[in-house]
């Protein structure tokens, strides 16, 4: 089974991982579900929340998102027992689980959220799979983007 990843018509951005892709080398893409309370859901389309900290791992043959952070919806009724960074339960399909458990069983792979969007009105999580990226490996990838920046910059100077 192909993952499937997001980024077509009727998508909306919520929140992006941006340090991901410096951090990490991204190997395969996975569209998971999310489960969300209404304040979480409302708190979202605002565009708050935060996925710096945050990351996956499979707890009890379940994919489960840990510290992501969902300010309060300002209009909610409760709360006081809110609970912004809570464990939030992924939905993906088994046999992805199970592809999932096998692949970070191997060494220097990680799940990496990537971002959270609405689809058709349905919040879905962007999730990585990932291995971590060494010092060296970050300094060249910022000088090749800074190369392809200024072959841009000349491209457009001589138009």
């Amino acid at each position: 089974m192909s993952p499937r990843t997001g980024g077509g018509p009727g998508q909306r951005t919520v929140v992006s991982n941006r340090r991901a892709h410096h951090e990490y080398e991204v190997l395969e893409r996975y569209e998971a579900g999310i489960v969300l309370t209404g304040s979480e859901v409302k708190s979202l389309r605002g565009g708050h929340g935060s996925l710096t900290e945050a990351y996956a791992r499979v707890r009890d043959g379940e994919l489960w998102l840990e510290g992501m952070h969902i300010p309060p919806y300002e209009q909610a009724m409760d709360k006081r027992r809110y609970d912004p960074i809570r464990a939030r339960k992924l939905l993906l399909h088994g046999d992805e689980i199970e592809r999932l458990i096998g692949k970070t069983a191997e060494r220097g792979l990680a799940l990496v959220p990537l971002r959270v969007y609405f689809t058709h009105g349905i919040a879905k999580l962007e999730l990585a799979l990932a291995r971590g990226k060494r010092q060296f490996e970050k300094r060249r990838a910022i000088a090749e983007r800074e190369q392809r920046r200024e072959i841009e910059r000349e491209l457009g100077r001589r138009r």
